[in-house]
């Protein structure tokens, strides 16, 4: 499910911040995890439980799939937040549309797909399975966890994506940096053990980065 130009401007221009609108429409035209989302829950109407939203991009997107039954957003980034819950009403969202300043693990009253896109690894490595469960948690019967992050594997992609995270981290785009890059055992290990079934896909688009999308269900 691939948005048209128009749609991902009509996204953009919800965002007061002009930074954000050119950002915003370049992010939906080129990252091809949110078309993967919408691939991944088509067919199932429930809520997104979108953990580390930012923005709030996915909701967006969802919603122009028409594949949405409501969206809450959680972060740690107030601004973001601000930024999001300004640009749903804008849009006219804001009954179906919810976001939170919060804890990643903070609960939420909601039941359905839950999505984590390069989450886990700004957590060490004891938080990891405490945010996997949170998010197993939340699903719906037939819900869907869509995942996407880097896996560390030594193969050349991961070295470039360590190299690129100590560039976030040194001109303080994510102060904290990253804290532990998982590998595919250890998402895997603490999934299985609560009967959730994963499977994993590169997801590198065009980047030279080692990112995979795990889609997860009972």
């Amino acid at each position: 499910m691939v948005l048209d130009s128009p749609t991902r401007r009509r996204i953009a221009s919800r965002f007061s911040n002009r930074g954000d609108r050119f950002y915003i429409h370049g992010k939906l035209a080129t990252d091809p995890v949110y078309a993967a989302a919408a691939a991944a829950i088509a067919g199932r109407r429930h809520p997104m439980l979108d953990i580390g939203c930012g923005l709030g991009l996915l909701g967006h997107y969802l919603h122009a799939c028409n594949v949405l039954d409501g969206y809450v957003g959680l972060d740690h980034d107030a601004r973001k937040i601000a930024n999001g819950i300004e640009a749903a009403k804008r849009a006219g969202l804001g009954n179906s549309f919810a976001f939170h300043n919060a804890d990643a693990t903070t609960p939420q009253p909601v039941r359905g797909h839950v999505a984590m896109l390069d989450v886990l690894h700004y957590l060490p490595a004891e938080r990891q399975g405490d945010l996997l469960r949170f998010a197993i948690d939340h699903l719906a019967d037939d819900g869907v966890l869509i995942l996407r992050n880097v896996i560390r594997d030594g193969s050349w992609r991961y070295r470039a994506t360590v190299w690129e995270e100590w560039f976030i981290k040194t001109v303080r785009w994510i102060p904290e940096g990253a804290q532990y890059f998982p590998t595919e055992d250890d998402i895997r290990g603490v999934l299985e053990e609560r009967s959730i079934r994963v499977n994993f896909t590169p997801l590198f688009g065009r980047t030279p980065y080692n990112s995979y999308l795990m889609v997860a269900h009972r």
